[in-house]
């Protein structure tokens, strides 16, 4: 005859399972549950004001190894003198601006997130006529005296503050900073490129793309005005 399986042993196994069950259980959950990030930036009241869509493109919880797509295109890229001189440098660090040359076109976003710190990190690639696409990345990181980031590479950065504006989603620079070697220098006035505004706005109607939204963004110098902006619509290609 086999010995009796001892009493404590199978307990013990069984509480191993049933915590291995519940841990599995814990990260389903948590994958399901929605992202309330930038709803704890704008306020919840504020949240309200923005379309569902929005709301629930905001609020999506990444999974383990999930990447977001969106597919669009640009219709409109205009820079002033200063502005074709400041994306030409900023091609040094990896080009964060769009390029002269009024360009338009095919364009492609992902967005993925890691799991570990929680920070999105975003790759748009845009179409130019006889040329390379240009290929922007940059990261989100919610973290900073305003709770989001911007991080486009080389130790540069900038804070970001996040509002609720005319039924939109709008992202504004509230400072610059430069970061290396651990340490972190906020830039001086007089050395910021200009306010970088992006207005995320729901267009259900746009005719072109279903359940579009657009992207806008401006950058705007106190002397030297508009320098960049930039118009493009997107669509979510996977949920």
């Amino acid at each position: 005859m086999e010995p009796a399986a001892d009493n404590s042993q199978i307990s013990r196994t069984c509480v191993r399972q049933q915590k291995s069950v519940s841990q599995f259980r814990a990260i389903e959950t948590r994958e399901t549950d929605p992202d309330w990030r930038f709803r704890e930036l704008v306020g919840a009241s504020a949240w309200t004001k923005l379309p569902s869509a929005v709301q629930r493109r905001f609020s999506k919880r990444f999974k383990r190894a999930e990447a977001v797509l969106y597919s669009g295109h640009v219709v409109e890229t205009r820079h002033n003198t200063a502005g074709s001189i400041l994306a030409a440098f900023a091609s040094l660090i990896g080009s964060p601006l769009p390029m002269p040359g009024d360009a338009i076109g095919a364009a492609a976003v992902s967005v993925i997130e890691d799991a570990v710190t929680g920070y999105q990190n975003w790759t748009r690639t845009y179409e130019r006529a006889q040329a390379f696409p240009q290929v922007v990345h940059s990261m989100k990181r919610f973290e900073g005296p305003t709770g989001l980031e911007e991080y486009v590479g080389r130790g540069i950065g900038m804070a970001l503050e996040v509002t609720v504006e005319d039924q939109a989603l709008v992202f504004r620079s509230a400072y610059y900073f430069l970061q290396l070697f651990g340490r972190r220098v906020r830039l001086p006035g007089l050395l910021e490129p200009g306010i970088m505004e992006i207005v995320h706005r729901d267009e259900p109607d746009y005719s072109s793309l279903n359940r579009a939204f657009s992207f806008r963004l401006t950058l705007t110098h106190a002397y030297f005005g508009c320098l960049v902006s930039q118009l493009a619509y997107f669509k979510e290609v996977s949920s």
